[in-house]
């Protein structure tokens, strides 16, 4: 279950933190469009914060994500989960990680408090399996071979949507 981070954790890996220090990892834009939906959305960075925000239409599709180019992100299979913080505007989020050994995605949401930063942990334990928005019963996720992630509004709602992120970690 995706817990509030109230203690931290000893030796996170930093995947990202939207600044100068820490690795680049290239995000890009996927909306529904692919498949002729109507939402709008994307990201910018700035003062090391990275803005998603956009607006939802469930009248074909219902969905907005931005998604880093594929690397190797360095994850052991000793890492948890990840670690991250976020403040978003009360709907709730996907986050992603993409595998180089499967086309399956793995997805586990995660809520958000409106205007308010949170600290999160998603356990590894909490992804499950997805092609193309159903749920599968495999393959197992394989912590060193991901080398995506992601962050997905698809929540069923139609309106606007706002997340910051100020960093994410694995743990």
């Amino acid at each position: 279950m995706t817990t509030p981070a109230n203690n931290p954790v000893p030796e996170n890996l930093m995947l990202t933190a939207f600044d100068d220090q820490t690795p680049n990892l290239r995000w890009r834009v996927l909306n529904d469009g692919v498949m002729g939906g109507r939402s709008r959305g994307g990201f910018r960075v700035d003062d090391g914060v990275l803005l998603f925000k956009g607006a939802t239409n469930t009248n074909g599709g219902g969905f907005s994500s931005i998604r880093t180019r594929t690397r190797d992100l360095t994850l052991q299979e000793q890492n948890e989960g990840l670690h991250m913080r976020v403040r978003g505007d009360g709907r709730t989020y996907t986050f992603i990680l993409e595998s180089d050994d499967t086309r399956a995605t793995y997805w586990a949401f995660f809520p958000t408090v409106e205007d308010e930063w949170l600290e999160l942990r998603i356990p590894f334990t909490e992804f499950w399996p997805n092609w193309r928005g159903m749920r599968l019963s495999g393959p197992q996720l394989d912590k060193p071979a991901i080398t995506a992630l992601g962050i997905m509004i698809y929540d069923k709602q139609d309106g606007d949507f706002k997340l910051e992120v100020d960093w994410i970690k694995s743990y």
